[in-house]
């Protein structure tokens, strides 16, 4: 079927924490004010509706009126396998599979599970907060090999600094992310072989964080890195349909671990977790039949990060942004106004009222950056984005008068 992704679908009253969570995320310190008029653009939590298969799944399940313990069912297996073999051409065996209810979850799992307090932890900022909060929370040492950025806004992996870090005896673990988010790099083949190396010779487990892997730009390619490393034993890697098909809410993460003795340990730590009837038939619906809605969502995220880079060229150009190769985020520049990170803060969100998500809570790499989640209406966007240039139109207007004067 054709979706329909313009379409506004008012999200209030469904206790959703993007819509709903004002006061929560004012306690979260992401934003002073949230009202509603707020526009949210800030989370990793599509305002499109989902494949509709996924919606006749859960009717059904809602109309068997019964809702207790589940089992995960061959299918549901079947269904992972086939997805990433399919998709991918990643062959997983089924006992490789660990149910998760959340990536972030799994994370700290692993954390708990493979190192000890004190230990270093390797992660490339800017990148997924959470990440960070993992590895402080638990007691461990963030170690973080930042990524590089060139002149273009493209990001690329520090390899000496990396293998300076993987040889430190602290360090035993490296939290992967891929593709990247924020900054969208979706690594090549070469630099994900060479990171596997790294840390097979250096002993450092790798947790790979690869649930935006099926959000691609059109041309691109993903490669998970257990698909192409020379050694598996010493990998786990988390993929998910909460990112892919929009039910973040459902919360189902799988976990594939090849190495039987770290998925023995990782499973201990963890104990016994049972996934909702939901999450169930919502992973066979989507991984079965929501190919279709997935390539439209495509093609219509791809043609809302080209509007947004056009808008921003036309009434912002002082901010610069780069088409991701993956995820659905974009991540804007804005240090050519040359003002604060807590101006650029209060005339985002404060006086044009878009919650998007500071830089800085990143790493120090982000400090004059804010990060979009795209997958929201067009004409939502727009109109976030004519708030946003209306309250940096004084300084963009007085950069021309002066760039004119220096002329």
């Amino acid at each position: 079927m054709k979706y329909n992704f313009d379409e506004i679908v008012n999200r209030r009253g469904t206790y959703s924490m993007k819509w709903d969570g004002g006061e929560l995320i004012k306690q979260f310190g992401l934003t002073e004010r949230y009202d509603e008029d707020t526009i949210p653009l800030f989370t990793a939590d599509m305002d499109l509706p989902v494949p509709q298969p996924l919606v006749e799944a859960l009717h059904k399940t809602v109309d068997h009126r019964i809702y207790g313990y589940s089992v995960f069912p061959d299918e549901y297996f079947d269904a992972i396998q086939s997805w990433l073999q399919n998709r991918h051409g990643w062959k997983v065996e089924k006992e490789q599979i660990v149910y998760s209810p959340g990536t972030v979850h799994a994370l700290n799992i692993a954390v708990k599970a493979f190192t000890n307090p004190e230990e270093g932890i390797i992660i490339q900022r800017p990148v997924y907060p959470p990440f960070t909060s993992v590895i402080e929370g638990n007691g461990r040492k963030v170690v973080n090999n930042a990524l590089v950025i060139d002149g273009d806004g493209y990001y690329s992996i520090d390899f000496e600094d990396f293998e300076a870090k993987a040889k430190d005896d602290h360090t035993t673990m490296f939290i992967l992310c891929h593709p990247h988010n924020p900054t969208g790099r979706v690594f090549n083949e070469e630099e994900l072989k060479k990171m596997a190396a790294i840390c097979h010779e250096n002993n450092v487990l790798i947790v790979a964080d690869e649930i935006h892997g099926d959000l691609l730009r059109r041309g691109k390619e993903f490669i998970p890195m257990a698909k192409i490393a020379d050694h598996t034993d010493h990998l786990i890697t988390c993929t998910a349909i909460n990112k892919t098909f929009n039910v973040a809410g459902l919360h189902c993460t799988n976990v594939i671990i090849s190495d039987e003795e770290l998925r023995t340990k990782f499973a201990t730590e963890m104990g016994m977790q049972l996934a909702s009837p939901f999450a169930i038939a919502a992973l066979i619906a989507v991984y079965n039949e929501g190919e279709d809605w997935l390539e439209q969502l495509t093609d219509y995220v791809d043609g809302t990060m080209a509007y947004i880079k056009e808008f921003l060229a036309e009434n912002m150009p002082e901010v610069k942004v780069s088409i991701p190769e993956g995820t659905y985020i974009m991540w804007l520049d804005f240090s050519g106004y040359g003002i604060s990170a807590k101006e650029i803060h209060d005339r985002i969100y404060n006086k044009a009222n878009v919650l998007l998500e500071d830089g800085s809570m990143f790493g120090e790499e982000g400090e004059f950056y804010q990060r979009i989640c795209t997958p929201s209406p067009r004409p939502l966007i727009r109109e976030a984005l004519e708030r946003i240039a209306s309250e940096f139109e004084d300084i963009s207007h007085k950069n021309v008068m002066e760039n004119a004067g220096n002329q």
